[in-house]
């Protein structure tokens, strides 16, 4: 979408995400010098076409994804986002299933090891952190999400910050970015990018001590 000046921000998508973040993310990232990349899990096809959610009725966005999810490195990216609405909680599906097995859905696993990177930010948004619930990684994690998955956040063993009778707007809690919700997406591009930079000056100056 970009040249790939800085780097590239992965953007885990399917079905029914949320078309503000979505368009959000194409403008503001490449502006700021990232490539933006979208990945998922594929199911054995070159590509998959997904729709956001509709706006008045109306499906506005689409985005055919060719990037698969089980074949990249997180560490390829400087920072991995997971979009709004109900994308998220479809891909925390998996075909098949064993008592007492963690999550093996693809996108479970990647997000897995790409908390496990110190150098990779992880942006959640919204309804993302669904898929963190499932990766089972957000113990004593503090976080901010969309109100109607407050109870499964908390389940999931995170502190959820809150401010004046809401969850906050934005949260930072070492590599772990986490926004509210869509109306506030700008602060958390805003936010995230800060992350990456002052991130990327403290490798720099690491380097040259």
């Amino acid at each position: 979408m970009a040249t790939e000046g800085k780097g590239k921000i992965g953007v885990l998508i399917e079905e029914h995400f949320d078309p503000f973040e979505f368009r959000a993310f194409n403008e503001y990232f490449p502006q700021q010098g990232y490539q933006v990349d979208y990945i998922s899990h594929l199911w054995g096809n070159k590509e998959i076409k997904f729709h956001s959610n509709s706006e008045d009725g109306v499906i506005k966005e689409n985005v055919t994804v060719t990037t698969e999810v089980n074949d990249i490195n997180p560490a390829d990216y400087k920072a991995i986002i997971c979009i709004g609405a109900y994308a998220m909680d479809r891909l925390r599906y998996q075909e098949k299933v064993r008592k007492g097995q963690p999550s093996q859905a693809p996108a479970v696993v990647f997000i897995r090891k790409a908390m496990q990177e110190p150098n990779v930010k992880i942006a959640v948004i919204c309804h993302g952190l669904w898929l963190l619930c499932a990766a089972d990684v957000l113990e004593n994690r503090r976080v901010t999400c969309a109100h109607n998955i407050l109870v499964d956040v908390e389940n999931a063993g995170a502190e959820i910050i809150y401010e004046n009778d809401l969850a906050a707007d934005i949260v930072i809690d070492e590599n772990l970015v986490t926004g509210r919700h869509p109306d506030l997406v700008n602060n958390f591009m805003e936010t995230l990018v800060k992350e990456i930079e002052n991130k990327q000056r403290s490798l720099h100056a690491a380097m040259t001590v």
